[in-house]
Order: C-alpha cells, then structure tokens, then sequence
C-alpha cells in the first residue's frame, strides 16, 4: 500500500502554488472593493492559498489519506511553500518589477534614508512571512480538503490492486 509518488507530491504543490497565482487577481478584484490598499493584497493572497489548497487537497485526497496524511501534506506544503518563495524571489529581483517595488515601499514608508540594501532586506523579510503565511494556510487547506472526500471501497481496493 503506497501513498503519493514523489511525483505525484511535485505535481500537487506546484498546482497549489498555479491555483493560487490564478485564483488571486480574483479575489484582489472581490476584496479591493471592500479595502483598499495592501490590506485587500494580503487578503486575496492568503484565501486564495487557501481556496487552492482545499481545491489540491480535494484531488489528491487518495494519495493523502493512503500514507500518513500529516506526512504527505508536510512535504507537499514544504514543496510548495518553496516554489512559491522562488516565484516571490524572483519577481522583487525582477529588474522589470523593481521600479514598481521601489514605489510601492516608498508609498509605505518615508524611507529617505533607505539604502539598495534596505530595500532587499525588506524585501526578503516580506517573502519570508508570506512563506510561513502561505506554510500554515497550505497545512490547513490540504488537510481539510483531502478530509471532505472520503475514500470509497472500490477505489481503495482498485489503487490496491494497481500498486
């Protein structure tokens, strides 16, 4: 009796982390009408993590629920929690994105004494609170969606005879 392949675990987090990207503009266009500002950013990032991973864990639910489920969401959440720590990593060195950034932190902050290095270092400090941010969502998404479809007998004994 075997649970997620590693490929398998690769698929899962990357598709949480598209799922996520996709479903954002979305719900930055549903909570910028109710905020405004970097409140309804935070906001449209953290449910549509969350959305994404009830959706992933929906679909991988046999997998998960054949290994040891709090296994198998860790190392897809670590996975993904990766991935998108990369997308977020390049996107502020982005040399396209980096004026962009620039005046977004300026908007923020009256940041005139604020060196390049400042800057970075702002920047590594926001990709790594969305990481835990999007560690801790990812958890509770993935094991409340792989727990909403339960396992039927004959699909327990077909993926028995397969493996």
């Amino acid at each position: 009796m075997s649970g997620l392949k590693f490929s398998d675990t690769i698929v899962a987090a990357i598709s949480l982390v598209l799922v996520a990207l996709v479903l954002d503009p979305f719900f930055l266009v549903a909570f910028g009408s109710v905020s405004q500002g970097s409140t309804s950013d935070a906001l449209s990032g953290v449910v549509s993590f969350l959305v994404a991973s009830l959706i992933v864990g929906y679909v991988f639910a046999l997998g998960i629920q054949k290994e040891s489920r709090v296994r198998a969401i860790g190392v897809i959440v670590v996975l993904s929690a990766f991935t998108y720590t990369t997308f977020s990593t390049i996107w502020m060195a982005n040399a396209f994105a980096y004026p962009w950034n620039r005046d977004f932190v300026n908007s923020m902050f009256n940041r005139t004494a604020w060196t390049d290095y400042d800057l970075n270092a702002y920047a590594a400090l926001t990709v790594s609170l969305q990481a835990i941010i999007c560690v801790v969502i990812s958890f509770i998404g993935l094991y409340v969606g792989s727990m909403l479809r339960k396992p039927s007998a004959n699909r327990l004994l077909e993926s028995e005879a397969k493996s």
